[in-house]
């Protein structure tokens, strides 16, 4: 006899570790299994995340998961240096890692790859298959067709140093570095006196990174401030997406009616790619709606994650600005003057939250590209160039 849960996570990344665990807070009776390929849950990630992304009440759940935070972040550019005030936290995956590990035991099983995710049911890479009300499918984004897309690539590298660095809060942009292919700052997070996380970032048109020339810069810029490296933790690489315009639609479509999770339901901010308030969002409406056919859960993903699309609209069309309007070297120059606003503002612009009057705020006056090249790239919202 086939073993029924009443749901099943496929891919144990951030969105469905924190569907599980929400789930567990709130219904610790139903029976749910979290499956990750690999020999560890939760990949080789650092989440990030400003205090103002959540409410109060979201706050309070996630807190556990926190491995750092800093009460503000300094930003840099070739003619502006700013202290940002407002709390700036983050997940290291090791440490949600051992969280999960904790929390679900049995119920979470790694080094089992998967061969077919459906509403209902997963087959195992070994030929097992087991059945569910519901499948949430967190894999990751997908081909993705029907979206267009730019990159926010980057290598980090985590750092014992020699000496204490001195750094008494987040470094969010260091946009004052060479910006060779596109956009490009150093982020970088102080972890402990004598430990650093160095991740060298580009905001560029494709996916792929020349990752040894990022390694390149990681450790020119090192040496550029006086730290002195000793010991390589570990390295981390993404290429998060930026969304510049898409067919949401066309996108849903694409889903068959599989009820998915994170990236894969585009549920990340538009400009940032910061997906850790979406998957907060998320895991409280899968906790409340559950228990749940794949059906009545696919559609309420469905809902949210249109409604998380038409309030990211404002951000797809400053990310054409971004991208395609003006010199790739000259892209600092749009968040140069973007981080010259009001502390606020900003706060609400990471929260996905604009006001109207921020919107007004961040485009009125002389834009900082040509301005018939930023008109051409606001009035181009087709998914795939050339195309209607």
């Amino acid at each position: 006899m086939r073993e029924q849960y009443d749901l099943i996570l496929v891919g144990a990344g951030l969105a469905n570790g924190l569907i599980a665990l929400r789930l567990r807070q709130l219904q610790p009776q139903l029976r749910i299994l979290l499956l990750e390929s690999q020999t560890h849950p939760a990949g080789n990630h650092t989440w990030s995340f400003h205090r103002d992304d959540l409410t109060a009440a979201q706050f309070r759940w996630l807190e556990p998961c926190i491995s750092a935070r800093w009460p503000g972040y300094q930003v840099r550019f070739p003619d502006l240096r700013r202290n940002v005030t407002g709390e700036y936290c983050s997940i290291a995956s090791e440490a949600f890692a051992r969280h999960l590990c904790t929390v679900l035991g049995d119920d979470l099983r790694t080094a089992t790859p998967v061969s077919v995710v459906a509403p209902g049911s997963v087959t195992l890479a070994d030929g097992q298959v087991l059945t569910a009300r519901a499948v949430i499918d967190g894999r990751g984004l997908q081909a993705v067709p029907h979206l267009r897309l730019g990159y926010q690539a980057f290598v980090g590298q985590e750092w014992q140093l020699a000496q204490p660095h001195g750094l008494q809060q987040p470094i969010l942009m260091d946009a004052t570095v060479d910006q060779q292919a596109g956009y490009r700052f150093v982020y970088t997070l102080p972890l402990s006196a004598d430990r650093l996380l160095i991740e060298d970032t580009h905001y560029i048109n494709q996916s792929a990174l020349d990752e040894a020339q990022a390694r390149r810069n990681i450790t020119e810029y090192a040496q550029q401030h006086g730290w002195t490296p000793l010991e390589l933790l570990r390295e981390e690489r993404g290429s998060l997406p930026i969304t510049l315009s898409g067919d949401i639609d066309r996108f849903w479509q694409q889903q068959r009616g599989q009820p998915c999770s994170g990236l894969r339901a585009g549920l990340f901010h538009a400009t940032t790619g910061y997906s850790l308030p979406a998957a907060v969002a998320l895991a409280e409406i899968i906790a409340r709606d559950l228990p749940a056919d794949a059906a009545h859960l696919s559609q309420r993903i469905e809902t949210f994650a249109r409604q998380h699309w038409r309030e990211q609209r404002f951000f797809r069309l400053l990310n054409r600005m971004l991208f395609l309007a003006g010199r790739p070297e000259n892209r600092w120059r749009v968040m140069q003057r973007f981080y010259r606003l009001d502390a606020g503002l900003i706060s609400r612009f990471y929260a996905g939250q604009l006001q109207l009057r921020d919107k007004a705020r961040i485009l009125c006056g002389k834009p900082p590209v040509p301005v018939g090249e930023a008109v051409r790239a606001l009035l181009q919202t087709s998914p795939i160039p050339g195309k209607k």
